[in-house]
């Protein structure tokens, strides 16, 4: 190892952005960055290994199903699926089935579904990631109103957290903290910005904020918790956003700190993003859990990327050594409790 080096960032007084959609309301709220907290340095662990072909499989199977939108046949036979799955690699499993009202009134059946590896342990870590996804390509030019694949948006996160519970049950000695992987549903029926004036944020991430007013297990406390949203795109980006910063800066250390101790400080940047709404929000106010969002984000186009909500959120837009790259800082992360 060499010398520790610490990059003090240029201070950006006010960041002002927005997505410029014509149809889609922006999940963001316009923010003042602060300076990124400095990174800590410990020494890497060895890990079991994440494989890029496992968890690129456990994207496509998920696309297999169709797009995942709450009330549709695909949908109720993916959650089957998902539960099924986590349960397959010992993990004790809950799924805490709602019915919850989208900004138009529908009322959409949702299901976040747990799995606990070694419940037993009373420090614990969240890992998370939404499985819906769009009901309308509200971002593309054709098929405006056809649900999209959501490969990445919704596929990525939940492919990885899969081999991540699958490389977590090959290891007969584990890490020394219990995992908890949480798969929110209903995240990503927000309202368009065609439909109505007025903030729409609470219409996104419907079922975070239900699951985190409404925590499964009794006294429930994990120590932190980090999600998981479109990860999966060639030459990804994920910057620190503002959320992050203000409810976990020190989590946002952590991750981020290691990840550029393993070599991906080009992935995960050291750039101060704007405040994204984003499931981790509402798990952080409502639930009090400090959690940060490892979430794609372009800051020069100050967009998710051009697949976002439109039909090229496919598999053609998947990388596998991106989801394992990914998966392998959480597992570092979590081996080092």
């Amino acid at each position: 190892m060499g010398s520790k080096r610490i990059v003090f960032p240029v201070i950006v007084a006010l960041l002002v952005a927005f997505v410029t959609s014509c149809d889609e309301e922006p999940r963001r709220i316009e923010s003042p960055t602060k300076p990124t907290p400095q990174p800590v340095k410990k020494t890497l662990v060895e890990t079991p290994e994440i494989n890029a072909d496992s968890a690129f499989a456990f994207v496509k199977k998920q696309v297999d199903f169709g797009p995942r939108v709450p009330n549709s046949a695909s949908h109720k036979a993916c959650a089957e699926w998902l539960e099924a799955k986590l349960a397959s690699y010992g993990l004790e499993t809950n799924v805490q089935s709602t019915v919850v009202k989208a900004y138009n009134g529908t009322e959409l059946q949702a299901y976040n579904i747990m799995g606990q590896y070694r419940p037993e342990l009373t420090r614990r870590v969240l890992l998370c990631a939404h499985w819906d996804t769009r009901p309308y390509a509200d971002r593309d030019n054709d098929r405006r109103n056809v649900p999209i694949d959501g490969a990445n948006d919704g596929g990525s996160g939940v492919g990885v957290l899969l081999e991540i519970a699958r490389a977590l049950s090959s290891d007969s000695a584990g890490p020394a903290i219990g995992v908890d992987i949480v798969f929110f549903d209903a995240e990503d029926y927000g309202k368009p910005h065609s439909s109505m004036s007025g903030n729409s944020n609470d219409s996104w991430c419907l079922g975070s904020q239900y699951w985190s007013e409404n925590l499964p297990i009794e006294n429930y406390k994990p120590e932190y918790g980090i999600l998981l949203d479109m990860v999966g795109a060639p030459h990804a980006i994920f910057p620190q956003d503002y959320a992050s910063l203000q409810y976990a800066p020190q989590v946002v250390r952590k991750v981020w700190g290691i990840a550029r101790q393993m070599g991906h400080g080009d992935v995960f940047s050291n750039i101060q993003g704007a405040s994204i709404i984003d499931d981790h929000v509402y798990v952080n106010k409502l639930a009090g859990i400090p959690t940060v969002d490892i979430v794609h984000y372009e800051m020069g186009r100050m967009d998710f990327g051009t697949f976002h909500h439109t039909h090229e959120d496919n598999l053609d837009g998947i990388d596998p050594a991106m989801l394992a790259l990914v998966g392998q800082v959480v597992m570092q992360v979590i081996y080092q409790e």
